[in-house]
């Protein structure tokens, strides 16, 4: 029973032996020379500006736009496993995704109509 699950043990232990061996053989190989342009914060090629005195506002956008992001990766995690156990499904399957299509297209839409995929 529990064979089939050893690729999986497999799979993570070598997956972790990467990213633990790739930090450690980048901390022993890597360079040690530190300086100031270094150290400083990085924002996109510009010298960073310091943040004006009391709260600033974040436009909404970005939020939206993590949102939808957020929404259809969701979107595409149910439907992997419905194409998967389609046959299996038959009918019920096809009305219950069609029903979680029609939502998640009624939130696109409003979205869009509302200009929330608008970058002025």
């Amino acid at each position: 029973m529990l064979s089939n699950y050893v690729p999986i043990l497999v799979l993570m232990v070598i997956a972790t032996l990467f990213a633990v061996g790739s930090v450690a053989v980048g901390a022993l190989v890597g360079p040690r020379r530190f300086n100031r342009a270094k150290i400083d914060a990085y924002e996109c090629g510009i010298e960073p500006s310091p943040a004006p005195a009391g709260p600033q506002r974040f436009p909404v956008k970005y939020y939206n736009t993590a949102m939808l992001f957020i929404v259809f990766d969701i979107e595409i995690i149910f439907l992997f496993p419905w194409a998967i156990a389609f046959d299996s499904l038959a009918v019920f399957g096809l009305g219950a995704m069609a029903l979680f299509m029609a939502t998640i297209f009624v939130a696109y839409a409003y979205e869009w109509r509302r200009g929330g995929l608008e970058w002025d």
